[in-house]
C-alpha cells in the first residue's frame, strides 16, 4: 500500500515543552495539566493533540461511510473524543470515548454509522485491541 500523506512533528521538553510541525502549522506549548501534578499551564497537551485528531479523522470516516451507504449526515453534526490517561499499574494508558451528535437522526442509525466508522478510520484500526475505545450518541 502507498503512503498518501506523512506528517511530521518534533518535540523539545517532553510534556513541559514545545512541539512544532516541519511546515510550522503547527507550533505550540505544552504544559502538564495539574492532575498529573503539573502547573496546569497555559499549553496544550499529547491527549488533547490526540482527541483532536481522533474526532477529526473519526469525522472524516463517518463521511466515507454515510457516502458509501447513501445516507444523508445532518449539517451540525459533531464528534466529540475524550481522551483519558490512566497509570494503574505502573505503565500509563489511554481510554477513549467518541461521543456523536447527530440531531435529528434516529440514535440506532446513528450509532450504526459510528460502529462503521470505527471500522474504516485509521486511528481506530491503530488503536484497535490497544486501547479501550467506547462508542455513544448523545
Amino acid at each position: 500500500m502507498s503512503n498518501l500523506y506523512t506528517a511530521q512533528a518534533t518535540a523539545t521538553g517532553g510534556r513541559a515543552g514545545h512541539t512544532k510541525s516541519n511546515d510550522g502549522r503547527i507550533d505550540l506549548n505544552l504544559s502538564v495539566p495539574k492532575g498529573m501534578g503539573g502547573d496546569d499551564g497555559p499549553g496544550t497537551n499529547p491527549e488533547q493533540l490526540f482527541a483532536a485528531g481522533y474526532a477529526a479523522c473519526f469525522q472524516g470516516a463517518l463521511g466515507v461511510v454515510a457516502r458509501r451507504d447513501k445516507i444523508t449526515l445532518p449539517g451540525d453534526q459533531t464528534i466529540t473524543a475524550m481522551v483519558g490517561l490512566s497509570n494503574e499499574t505502573g505503565a500509563f494508558a489511554l481510554d477513549v470515548e467518541l461521543q456523536g451528535h447527530f440531531p435529528g437522526m434516529d440514535e440506532q442509525q446513528a450509532m450504526d454509522l459510528m460502529k462503521a466508522a470505527h471500522e474504516v478510520c485509521p486511528y481506530s484500526a491503530a488503536t484497535r485491541n490497544n486501547v479501550d475505545v467506547r462508542l455513544s450518541v448523545k
